[in-house]
């Protein structure tokens, strides 16, 4: 009877399994498999032994003499029958490629047989790449050109080590088991492999009223847990959402011989019949793609014309720019010497910043909201909600208007949209856009102690279809929100849904962190979960003893009797090289001297101290208002 190889090699797997069993009763449920078609003798009692298997069809038994007859015995301590099974899994392949396995035949050879009927499937890797050198084959057809979308991988990866630069980089990076069908020619090119990348979940995110798990891809430490925070503090009350306005844009550019004339052209365009016309043939390019609005931008001779559609589940811009197209030959119509340049003009504007997202929108304008109970704020968020508006304040509003920041009045709106948008397949870079986002803090109820939170962000450009999506992974990270796919009864609310959620994580991650900044906590839970405590204890007290010394040169003799015993606490822990010394430790001297020698009383309220070092920040106390 013809021997299957791969019946072969389970077989040899459940016997190493069984292997390392020491209780017979595991061994028999590890090794029973009433499928197989695979006899076996087993031990009565004791410890497992070698297991003696034969494979055949026919029924179990215990004689030796059936597993003769069926024409194959192996015994797993027989150092034949690993060479057996490697002889079979060559035979195999070989015959199943007819794949070539001597050295290299000439060139002239391999490429009448890159030309045969049976093509490149006959030739080995290293005859491919010979081609590819010379060639004949174009490396960034490989995956066609050999008609195995991993074994072209594999290849491009023997080529990209043979550059100096990056000689012994590749085998680090993973490339098998992934399917790359759904890659080719829609998500990557000249592919290597891929990059796995941690996938953490914050929440439930209660959005109103209904509980989300949100998918977060980072290598930031912290970022999760933060999130997930925040989503813990609106529990509670939950948060609220809207879409307020929609339509993603693209901006041509064309110029024309003279202003006047790009004058007429904007003019003409803001006529409501010709806007028609215009829209008329936009729609007819795709099924969901509708214009809403036209928004021509003149600079001399040149014209800028911001159209804007809705794009159903999709984030639309290749939708977008095929009814661009279609809209400017209906312009060109009335103006013959109109002169395309450029399908994007920059004043869509996408993947850059600008105030134009920033004032009329991009993708989807959403804007979130909620009241955190002073209860939660206190215990949860450990601060209080005078600290947290105050900090909102001066950080994400005048902060960022000290920098001249557009859009970005946020602690880090950009984390979480990023995070997001790696796990569901988004386009990364469009976290540009989509983190436009200002923070609104306010006190709320009656005594205000309550917190009320709002973000504000009028760009989230997201799809739940086309790009990333279609990836497995990314397609399972959508499907966990709930918005996977196009929506069938109600175009366009799938990806509506997505940007609200963005939204609303963004708004508990932004609570999360300025809690943390609030009272003082930041640097500690970084320590504590994304740097090497043991090396940045080690610099820190060493800050903390070069403060040590200014400082006690500067404290004027006798000193209280607390400071000195801080101070001899801070000496011992500096010289055993101990964790971190706490807040009770830490020298706050009462009088220093001034320029001219003199004393100068320091109150305990003073708001000035001396330089913060890194331990001392860690060793803030939950922040409480007395």
């Amino acid at each position: 009877m013809p021997v299957n190889a791969k019946e072969i090699e389970i077989l040899l797997n459940r016997n190493n399994l069984c292997a390392e069993k020491n209780n017979v009763n595991d061994y028999h449920d590890t090794c029973s498999s009433p499928d197989s078609g695979i006899s076996k003798s087993r031990p009565s009692s004791g410890s497992v032994t070698p297991i003696t298997f034969s494979i055949g069809d026919h029924s179990e038994s215990d004689d030796e003499g059936d597993s003769e007859d069926s024409g194959l015995v192996m015994k797993t301590e027989n150092a034949e029958t690993q060479t057996m099974l490697e002889n079979l899994k060559i035979s195999q392949k070989e015959e199943m490629d007819g794949r070539w396995t001597g050295p290299p035949r000439p060139l002239e050879e391999c490429i009448n047989l890159l030309h045969s009927d049976v093509g490149v499937k006959q030739l080995s890797d290293e005859e491919v790449i010979n081609l590819v050198n010379a060639k004949h084959i174009p490396a960034y057809q490989l995956e066609k050109a050999v008609q195995d979308l991993e074994r072209g991988v594999a290849i491009r990866r023997k080529l990209s080590c043979m550059q100096k630069d990056i000689k012994g980089a590749t085998p680090d990076i993973p490339y098998k088991n992934y399917d790359y069908t759904m890659v080719q020619g829609a998500c990557c090119e000249n592919v290597i492999g891929y990059i796995p990348i941690p996938v953490g979940i914050a929440g439930p995110l209660k959005m109103d009223g209904k509980l989300h798990y949100v998918p977060m891809a980072t290598t930031e430490g912290c970022l999760v847990a933060s999130t997930n925070r925040g989503c813990r503090a609106f529990m509670q009350t939950g948060v609220r959402t809207r879409v307020v306005h929609e339509g993603m844009s693209r901006a041509p550019v064309v110029r024309f011989p003279s202003a006047m004339r790009a004058a007429e052209a904007m003019l003409w365009l803001g006529e409501s019949e010709n806007f028609e016309e215009v829209k008329q043939s936009f729609d007819a390019s795709s099924r969901f793609a509708r214009l809403i609005k036209i928004h021509p931008r003149i600079a001399g001779r040149y014209l800028f014309i911001r159209f804007v559609a809705k794009t159903g589940d999709a984030m639309g811009m290749n939708m977008i720019s095929k009814g661009t197209e279609v809209a400017l030959q209906v312009l060109q119509n009335h103006f013959h010497d109109m002169e395309i340049l450029a399908l994007s003009g920059n004043v869509c504007t996408d993947k850059k910043p600008s105030a134009i997202n920033w004032l009329e929108g991009r993708g989807k304008s959403v804007v979130s909201e909620a009241i955190v109970p002073a209860n939660i704020v206190e215990n949860v968020l450990k601060t209080t909600t005078a600290a947290l508006v105050e900090l909102n304040i001066a950080k994400n509003l005048v902060g960022s208007a000290a920098a001249g920041s557009i859009g970005g009045f946020n602690a880090h709106a950009a984390n979480i949209v990023t995070a997001i948008y790696i796990a569901c397949g988004q386009d990364p870079a469009q976290n540009v856009c989509s983190s436009n986002c200002m923070t609104i803090m306010e006190p709320s109820g009656e005594d205000g102690r309550d917190l009320f939170i709002s973000c504000t962000m009028p760009s989230i450009e997201c799809g739940t279809i086309g790009g990333g999506t279609i990836l497995p992974p990314q397609a399972a990270c959508l499907e966990m929100l709930g918005v996977k796919g196009a929506n069938a009864d109600n175009p366009g609310e799938n990806a509506r849904t997505f940007a609200r959620i963005v939204s609303a994580a963004v708004l508990a991650g932004e609570l999360s962190l300025m809690s943390a900044l609030a009272a003082g906590h930041l640097v500690k839970s970084h320590l504590k979960h994304n740097r090497s405590a043991t090396l940045l204890s080690a610099i820190a007290l060493e800050q903390q003893a070069a403060n040590l010394k200014i400082t006690s040169e500067s404290i004027q003799e006798p000193q209280s009797r607390s400071s000195k015993t801080s101070s001899e606490k801070v000496v011992q822990s500096i010289k055993s090289k101990l964790t971190p010394v706490s807040s009770s430790t830490i020298l706050k001297p009462e009088n220093t001297l001034n320029t001219k020698g003199e004393a100068i009383k320091r109150s305990p309220s003073s708001k000035s101290s001396p330089v913060i070092t890194t331990m001392e920040f860690l060793s803030v106390p939950d922040c409480k208002q007395t």
